[in-house]
């Protein structure tokens, strides 16, 4: 860690935030805090480090509420450090103005704002080309977490056989400029501060080529788990209508998604079940769940082996 902080000129204390797939921690330069940003290289290459944050400064420089990347003094996005026999990135961003999002912030204001960023970051993937050298992020079917033979455990054939169904019927789906593209693919009320007129989006990490339908369904989804993981059906269908009323108010205003897309979110719905049942399986052993989490793992089970999203869309045409 010390020898990556004199390589960016940095104070020498920190502070640690996180260490779930990437280590992050508060850094200051001068006094100034920063994001610093740490990955191992069994988790992401330097390619696709460089592809990710190539697309956060192009988003970035189009006026999008993310945070900008710093380049290392020796010019770099990313840079590689040796630990003994292990390699790891670090890479420096800007500390996100506003605060983390709490339930009570949920209402019809955020929401719109939600939809009308997330809407605008779709208009201007539609113009984004790779920089110089830059590696093109992967597609969304190759996501490691769509191993499903290998995540799944082998009592679930009913869920394994559902969740390929799920998988073949988005392969099956059109891909145009309007309906595909790069997106952040995880933009929940975890990944960006809110301020209360703008939310600051972070953590591009899982960023790849997409529908952009799925970039609706994930705020959708998780918002719905933050409400009413114990809910009922109708409680839940009950927050989405609020949700998406405003959600794709805001959206509108920036990005068109045609009504064939929008119809498709139920899709990426139960798309999302299907890869978290392999999250669970990969990274929480059974003796380490939560009664939360084994509740969740429960209902994301029945609901794949159902073939059923986790809230009732057949309304949603009324918004369009």
């Amino acid at each position: 860690m010390n020898k990556i902080l004199s390589t960016y000129h940095l104070d020498t204390n920190f502070k640690k935030l996180g260490d779930f797939e990437n280590y992050a921690f508060e850094v200051y330069h001068e006094g100034e805090a920063k994001i610093l940003r740490v990955t191992h290289s069994s988790h992401r290459t330097q390619k696709e480090l460089e592809s990710e944050l190539d697309w956060i400064q192009y988003l970035h420089g189009c006026g999008i509420s993310i945070p900008a990347v710093f380049l290392s003094p020796n010019g770099n996005t990313v840079e590689a450090f040796q630990a003994e026999d292990s390699i790891f990135y670090a890479s420096l961003f800007e500390k996100a103005p506003g605060n983390p999002v709490k339930l009570v912030d949920f209402d019809e204001k955020l929401f719109r704002i939600w939809g009308k960023v997330i809407g605008k970051m779709h208009h201007f993937t539609k113009n984004y080309q790779p920089g110089e050298n830059i590696q093109p992020r992967y597609q969304w079917d190759e996501n490691d977490l769509l191993r499903l033979d290998y995540y799944y455990p082998e009592s679930d054939q009913e869920a394994l056989k559902a969740a390929r169904n799920v998988v073949v019927e988005i392969v099956k789906l059109p891909k145009t400029r309007d309906s595909y593209g790069l997106i952040h693919t995880d933009i929940h009320a975890g990944n960006f501060f809110y301020d209360g007129d703008s939310i600051h989006i972070f953590d591009f990490d899982d960023a790849s080529y997409h529908f952009f339908a799925s970039d609706i369904a994930i705020p959708l989804y998780y918002s719905l788990i933050s409400k009413h993981l114990y809910g009922t059906r109708e409680e839940r269908n009950e927050f989405a209508r609020e949700f998406m009323q405003a959600f794709l108010e805001g959206y509108r205003e920036e990005n068109e998604l045609s009504q064939e897309c929008i119809e498709t979110i139920p899709l990426f719905l139960k798309l999302r079940d299907v890869d978290l049942y392999s999250v669970f399986s990969k990274k929480v052993p059974a003796e380490e769940r939560t009664k939360r989490t084994q509740h969740w793992i429960a209902e994301i089970k029945e609901r794949i082996e159902k073939n059923v999203a986790i809230v009732d869309l057949d309304w949603i045409s009324n918004l369009i």
